[in-house]
């Protein structure tokens, strides 16, 4: 079963975000209070943990919740294979898949450039939310369309 592992937010763009009790998101909009929220097709980055546990194992073992800059940390979904369009039901949230993979910044992030590889530009992927409401460590996630 696939689940939320963290809920994580930044109020400004380009550092990592710090992890959260809960997030509020709102439809059209994103995650109150985070800096990418907003009219367009980026509103939310989910991360597998999984894909973490790869950047680890290249002698990463300090990456804490957000050092990707993600607002949502996954377990148990391959969401690299979710074709963009797919809805996915978080907790009492829809949110729908817009891009897969998004470049790291300024040739590359401080991650990229410790170990010449960064999981966020192929493992990535970008949501806007459909449906809002609160969403939180443990909520259950499921496809609900591809």
């Amino acid at each position: 079963m696939a689940k939320v592992v963290s809920v994580n937010i930044s109020d400004r763009k380009g550092i990592r975000k710090r992890e959260v009790a809960q997030i509020q998101l709102q439809a059209g909009h994103g995650i109150q209070g985070d800096a990418h929220a907003g009219d367009w097709h980026r509103q939310i980055s989910l991360l597998a943990e999984e894909s973490i546990d790869t950047m680890r194992a290249l002698g990463l073992a300090h990456l804490t919740p957000g050092a990707f800059a993600e607002n949502i940390n996954t377990e148990g979904i391959d969401l690299k294979s979710l074709p963009v369009g797919t809805l996915l039901r978080v907790g009492a949230c829809t949110l729908r898949v817009t891009q897969i993979g998004k470049e790291c910044h300024n040739d590359g992030c401080a991650i990229q450039k410790a170990t010449g590889q960064c999981v966020m530009p192929t493992e990535g992927i970008f949501a806007v939310v459909v449906e809002g409401g609160i969403v939180q460590k443990g909520d259950i996630i499921e496809v609900t369309a591809l």
